[in-house]
């Protein structure tokens, strides 16, 4: 008697076809950045060939003189800080998430984006300095301490007695509105001048991207992504629930208190350099959620790859939405947010009442 074996695929053989199903979709993802990175340079008020500006981005020497100084030195360092902004908020949001397991965490919502705010207006309208000897990056320095304090006052709140990851969230939420109003009293004291720079830096802006200003908010990414890929598995863990990840040995605290600071981090330096960008961590990591899972191994490079790649695609709609016009990133992305927003209100309200 011969005993066949089965036809049907193995778990083994699931989990490796899921596997090469999610690493395609990061290759597919890349490419697709890439090639708004290109579409993005290509676009503005000059119109230029795509081969003359590829040319100019490969080989610059190469390119006319005029077209190589407008891709080097306006184009791409703006096409750049999307890039690298968008990954930021999106990688950001996405721990957050993690940490406070809650899908409305990112840092718009946790008052991070609204504290920068009220740092930069410090600079702005009272010319006062949070940060010793601060000059010519006085109203970045005073976003990024500002944003850290927030950050700082929601994990000392967890460190209460009896407070629950729901707490941190409404602290979170608490301390968005208290800036805020802080933000609108010095709106309201605030000359015609100092109150049309705060407003455009409310707004979100790419314009003022630098490559010393790229290089800042690289090398932040560059500092948080490898401690986030460390804790891959803990923060896996840690969407079990705290007890669940208790058990296989997870420093919960700790592990919190390490992924909110660097969370914070690319938070406070993508907002200090940009001005305020809503809803690109809240949808970057949603999306790329629904695409590969939570499995942290490749939920963090979806998610920073979607992040950036609707921050590019943002730029673009920014430069033709109306022609002749550059809109500020922060009105598309919330006009972009809103909706997902409100999709995932929804969403928890039917899992709450069944």
């Amino acid at each position: 008697m011969t005993v066949t074996a089965p036809t049907t695929d193995t778990s083994i053989d699931k989990y490796l076809q899921r596997r090469r199903r999610h690493y395609w979709l990061l290759a597919i993802t890349a490419v697709l950045t890439l090639c708004s990175l290109i579409v993005d340079v290509a676009t503005g008020p000059g119109q230029y060939g795509l081969g003359d500006i590829v040319r100019a981005i490969v080989s610059p020497d190469d390119a006319p003189r005029a077209i190589a100084v407008i891709v080097w030195e306006i184009r791409l360092p703006v096409a750049l800080m999307a890039i690298m902004v968008g990954m930021s908020l999106a990688s950001a949001g996405a721990e957050m998430q993690t940490i406070l397991n809650n899908p409305l965490a990112d840092p718009f919502t946790l008052g991070i984006s609204a504290a920068a705010s009220f740092g930069a207006a410090l600079a702005i309208v009272l010319g006062v300095s949070l940060f010793p000897a601060a000059s010519e990056l006085l109203t970045t320095l005073n976003a990024f301490v500002m944003a850290m304090v927030a950050s700082l006052l929601i994990w000392l709140v967890s460190r209460l007695r009896g407070v629950s990851v729901q707490t941190m969230v409404l602290m979170g939420i608490a301390l968005m509105f208290f800036f805020n109003a802080t933000l609108g009293i010095l709106q309201y004291v605030a000359s015609a001048e100092s109150l049309q720079q705060l407003v455009f830096w409310s707004l979100g802006s790419l314009s003022r991207a630098s490559w010393s200003k790229i290089g800042i908010v690289t090398a932040a990414l560059v500092v948080t992504l490898p401690i986030f890929f460390f804790a891959g598995w803990r923060l896996t863990a840690l969407r079990m629930g705290d007890l669940q990840a208790r058990a296989l040995g997870v420093n919960v605290g700790r592990l919190r208190l390490t992924v909110l600071l660097c969370s914070s981090l690319l938070a406070a330096t993508a907002v200090a350099f940009v001005g305020i960008i809503g809803f690109i961590g809240l949808v970057g990591p949603h999306i790329a959620r629904m695409l590969v899972g939570e499995d942290q191994r490749v939920f963090l490079p979806m998610s920073a790859l979607t992040g950036a790649l609707l921050m590019s695609l943002t730029s673009i709609v920014s430069k033709t939405l109306i022609p002749g016009v550059l809109l500020p990133v922060g009105i598309i992305t919330a006009l972009i947010g809103l909706p997902f927003f409100v999709s995932l209100i929804l969403k928890s309200r039917r899992e709450v009442w069944g």
